[in-house]
């Protein structure tokens, strides 16, 4: 056998980091490990405030994966779990791992049009959701062959409808049968979650167990978490942000998270202080509306994770910030600052040492300091990178080049110094508070309606979502005086609402570039910011 080249040589120390590992795994020896200690701390907006342990959670994950092999979830099997953030989204997420399921956590912002697609394009076989989703979930997924709800939303009071057969949740979780064993297989499949691309509909990103076995390390090792640490989650744990950055490190670390059902300002330092919260991954809406208001002198805080480094967090608080890139297709940080040497204001850091990073010029050369490129990846499918677009193997086979390099369409300037910040999304993309929006998919709804000859949508600066939908219409023939209104009501029906455009300008005709393209950045110069 030859002698192993550097290359494959790192390939295979990256290897070895999941090597015998699955998510049960890891679950099972944190429970051994740390046994009593809190693991979750639930702090719903209603009722009272409750802890599971390390061997509560692996109690409650153990009842429910029983449960759901009953039901006759097997390996490979896809269950939906559309739950807002809940001690029930937690042990579904894991009780599909125990089994070797693919837990498809899906955005409860969607609508009806959403739903359907993604119960479909997953080919789920069951659903986990809340009373206030149960009509959606039933009717967009009638595939499925089991229905569970939980008692709450979120921790909020309230009834299932009664027209929808269901099973509780809570009743779930005693006397349950224990679900087989099954080997530990670090390359079955793990989870899906949709996210946003330049098609008018979104692609189902499929990480593997040592996808996450690799992340939830390298995010401890980025951020220098321990079993001391304790985190503030009100994120979405739909998303890769919260369900990596924060639920899965945590995991690894031996920490403990403290889980709220999404941002409050009024609610959040109450929490903070109350748990003694280290640590939070947030957004710079987020970070607006804290800094708003009073802050307490009395919080554990070391260090918030807002995507980007920010020195006046950093003075008002006392605490650390930098910044990070990744997306759900890298499971971890890309690009990360470091704790100790945090960069310039507003940048995301440095390549981070697990993954190759290319920073190209139109000509695909490198850029140099004072430059903006295409920002590009490579790593290992399955491993330090998603596995595929489940169910859409053109867009698997279209998003990386024949040397392996995944294009992420967003581009990236280096500073004088060699710091990393975050351009703009080269693809047509928005950027709605925390949420990635195709224009092309709000573009298709519109058209849909036959009210439009031809559109574009941009996006407008806003004073705390960063951007938000706009849409520029010329009508069809006989689209009528109530246009607007009428394009207004179909997105509201078929887009969540975040996507639903903030205005409409009926045009007689649209700017236009080389090949007769749109230009969609003279439409965005007419438009300007939202300042209130």
């Amino acid at each position: 056998m030859g002698e192993m080249g550097l290359l494959d040589r790192i390939d295979s120390g990256k290897w070895a980091m999941v090597e015998g590992r699955d998510v049960p795994w890891v679950l099972r020896r944190r429970v051994e490990r740390y046994g009593d200690k809190p693991f979750v701390i639930w702090e719903p907006f209603e009722g009272d405030r409750k802890v599971w342990s390390y061997a509560d959670f692996g109690r409650d994950v153990e009842a429910l994966a029983g449960r759901l092999h009953e039901r006759g979830v097997g390996i490979g099997d896809r269950v939906l779990v559309h739950l807002d953030n809940s001690p029930e989204f937690l042990i579904s997420w894991f009780a599909c791992a125990r089994l070797g399921a693919v837990a498809v956590s899906t955005n409860t912002r969607s609508v009806a049009r959403d739903m359907e697609y993604f119960a479909e394009h997953a080919g789920v076989v069951g659903a986990i959701t809340s009373p206030g989703f149960a009509s959606l979930v039933r009717d967009s997924a009638p595939m499925t062959r089991f229905l569970i709800v939980t008692s709450s939303d979120a921790g909020t009071p309230k009834d299932v409808p009664g027209d929808v057969a269901h099973e509780s949740f809570d009743s779930l979780l005693t006397d349950a049968p224990k679900a087989p064993e099954r080997p530990v297989d670090p390359m079955a499949d793990l989870g899906i979650q949709f996210t946003s691309g330049t098609t008018s509909r979104p692609k189902a990103v499929l990480w593997t167990h040592a996808n996450v076995v690799w992340g939830m390390q390298i995010n401890c090792a980025h951020m220098r978490l321990t079993d001391h640490d304790i985190t503030q989650i009100f994120l979405p744990l739909f998303h890769t942000n919260a369900q990596s950055y924060s639920m899965l490190s945590t995991l690894w670390s031996g920490g403990t998270m403290v889980i709220q059902p999404r941002f409050s300002a009024s609610r959040f330092w109450d929490v903070a202080v109350r748990n003694k919260a280290t640590w939070t991954s947030i957004i710079p809406f987020c970070v607006k509306a804290l800094l708003a208001g009073e802050i307490p002198d009395d919080h554990s805080f070391r260090f918030w994770g807002p995507a980007v480094r920010l020195p006046d967090v950093e003075e008002r608080l006392g605490v650390s910030t930098f910044g990070w890139w990744g997306m759900t297709e890298t499971i971890t940080q890309g690009i990360v600052g470091d704790p100790d040497e945090p960069g310039a204001p507003l940048s995301v850091g440095r390549p981070s040492a697990e993954y190759e990073i290319s920073v190209r010029r139109p000509d695909g050369t490198q850029i140099g300091p004072g430059e903006s490129g295409e920002l590009f990846i490579r790593g290992i499918r399955g491993v330090t990178l998603f596995k595929e677009y489940a169910g859409n193997p053109e867009a698997t086979a279209a998003a990386f080049d024949d040397d392996g390099w995944f294009a992420t369409g967003d581009s990236i300037i280096m500073n004088d110094d060699g710091d990393l910040i975050f351009g703009d999304r080269l693809k047509d993309m928005l950027k709605v508070g925390a949420e990635n929006v195709a224009a092309s998919e709000i573009e298709a709804v519109i058209m849909a309606t036959g009210l439009a000859h031809e559109c574009a949508v941009v996006a407008q600066k806003h004073y705390m979502l960063d951007e938000v939908p706009v849409a520029f219409v010329i009508p069809a023939a006989g689209a009528g005086d109530d246009l607007t209104d009428r394009i207004i009501d179909a997105c509201k029906r078929d887009l969540a609402d975040f996507k639903v455009p903030r205005s409409v300008f009926v045009v007689d005709d649209m700017p236009r570039s080389t090949l007769e393209k749109i230009a969609k950045n003279e439409l965005r110069a007419r438009l300007e910011p939202i300042t209130d």
